[in-house]
C-alpha cells in the first residue's frame, strides 16, 4: 500500500519567481477553484523575466525530453469550460533532453511583452495571463506548473467628455430630464447630475430612489454615486473577438398604476494610474 501511495507523489518540486518579485506590487487573484491570493502586477510592454528552480524528490532522478516555459494570455468562455483561447503565446527553450539528479535552476526572459488586454474575471468569461513550465517525459507524464500574473493598463484622461442628457416622460403629464456632467469615467470616479450564443449577463451595480410622490415643476434633485465601493473594471469592446463589458446608466419612471418608463445611456470606463 505505501508503495502505491508513493507511485502518486510528484516526481519533483518546480518553483517559478520573478526578479523583481519582492518589490513588484502584488494584487488580490482569484482562482478558478475560488481561492483569493495575491500574485505580481504587470503592465503591457514590460520585461517578464525570473527563474525556475526544478528540486527531485529525495532519491529520484528526472529523465525528460526537454523542459520549456511559455508565457500564455488565454481566454476562457465559461459555457465551453476547460477550452482556452490564446491570443498571446511565447515560449522559452529552457532545456534540451537530459536527466536531472539535483535542485536545478534555469533564468528566462520575455522582453517588451505586449499584452493589450487587461486581466478580467466576469461572470461568464476569464481572461488571464499565466507562465506554465512544462517537463516533457514523454510516456511516463509531463509535469506541469502555473504561476498567474495579473495584467492592468491605464488610460490617459479622455481629452473629448461630453455630458449626457436623458429624457423620459408620460405624453401630457410628465417630463423629467436627467443630466450628467460626463460620459467617461474612472474607476474611482463620482457620478455627478441632476434631474429625479450571444450570451448577455447583466448585473445591477447600483439603485437608487431619488423621488417618490408627486414632482414639482422645474424642481431639481443633485445625483452623487461614488464608484470606488464597486469592483468595477474598465469598458472593454470587442476583446479579441470573443467577448465585450458595458456600462448603462438607467432611468426608470414608475407612475401610479405601476407602469414602467425607460431610458438607457451607456457610459466608459477607464483606469488611471493610482498615485501613492
Amino acid at each position: 500500500m505505501n508503495y502505491l501511495l508513493g507511485a502518486f507523489k510528484p516526481a519533483c518540486n518546480v518553483l517559478i519567481s520573478f526578479t523583481d518579485g519582492k518589490n513588484r506590487k502584488q494584487v488580490p487573484f482569484k482562482k478558478e477553484n475560488g481561492q483569493s491570493v495575491t500574485v505580481p502586477l504587470f503592465h503591457s510592454q514590460e520585461n517578464i523575466a525570473g527563474k525556475i528552480t526544478i528540486e527531485p524528490m529525495q532519491g529520484k532522478k528526472i529523465d525528460h525530453n526537454g523542459i520549456k516555459v511559455e508565457l500564455l494570455g488565454q481566454i476562457e468562455m465559461y459555457f465551453d469550460r476547460g477550452n482556452f483561447y490564446d491570443f498571446t503565446s511565447l515560449v522559452r527553450e529552457l532545456d534540451v533532453p537530459g536527466e536531472i539528479y539535483e535542485r536545478k535552476t534555469y533564468p528566462f526572459e520575455f522582453s517588451t511583452v505586449e499584452m493589450p488586454y487587461e486581466t478580467y474575471n466576469g461572470v461568464n468569461v476569464r481572461l488571464r495571463y499565466v507562465l506554465k513550465v512544462t517537463i516533457n517525459r514523454g510516456y511516463a507524464g509531463s509535469i506541469v506548473e502555473y504561476q498567474d500574473f495579473v495584467v492592468r493598463n491605464y488610460s490617459p484622461l479622455p481629452q473629448i467628455n461630453n455630458s449626457i442628457k436623458m429624457e423620459v416622460g408620460i405624453e401630457d403629464c410628465l417630463h423629467i430630464e436627467f443630466e450628467y456632467n460626463k460620459s467617461k469615467y474612472h474607476l474611482k470616479d463620482v457620478i455627478i447630475g441632476s434631474g429625479t450564443n450571444t450570451h448577455v449577463e447583466t448585473e445591477t451595480l447600483a439603485k437608487f430612489e431619488l423621488m417618490d410622490g408627486a414632482p414639482v415643476r422645474g424642481e431639481s434633485i443633485p445625483i452623487r454615486l461614488f464608484l470606488s465601493p464597486y469592483e468595477l473594471t474598465p469598458t472593454h469592446h470587442n476583446i479579441n473577438n470573443k467577448f465585450s463589458v458595458k456600462y448603462f446608466l438607467n432611468l426608470v419612471l414608475v407612475d401610479e398604476e405601476d407602469r414602467r418608463y425607460f431610458k438607457q445611456q451607456e457610459i466608459t470606463m477607464y483606469r488611471l494610474e493610482e498615485t501613492s
